[in-house]
């Protein structure tokens, strides 16, 4: 059996992480910024938008068949589930490893 890296619902999940963070940071650098790192945020956050809802129109409401086999609520529900058990695993080998550092 292969190891299929470069599947759909990979390069979905990139994609929408992609987009998501792009969209939360140029929001973050629109508000907090000054000058011209004001406005980049906002272009930052116009183009974070445009891909995210690019990507949800080809896989969920276009009917491109190269896109409709990929099922965008579960590959999206999956990514977050895994995500928390990412930050959760390592919060607890943070924490382990500030209790060895501190008592030593």
């Amino acid at each position: 059996m292969a190891l299929a890296i470069w599947s759909m619902d990979f390069v979905s999940l990139v994609i929408m992480a992609f987009s998501i963070v792009m969209l939360l940071a140029g929001i973050f650098a629109a508000i907090f910024g000054k000058g011209k790192s004001r406005a980049y945020g906002g272009v930052i956050a116009v183009v974070g938008l445009a891909i995210l809802l690019v990507w949800i129109y080809l896989c969920g409401f276009s009917n491109i068949e190269f896109f409709r086999s990929i099922q965008l609520w579960d590959v999206f529900i999956d990514g977050i589930i895994n995500l928390i058990g990412i930050l959760i695993g390592a919060l607890i080998a943070v924490g382990i490893f500030l209790m060895a550092v501190l008592k030593s």
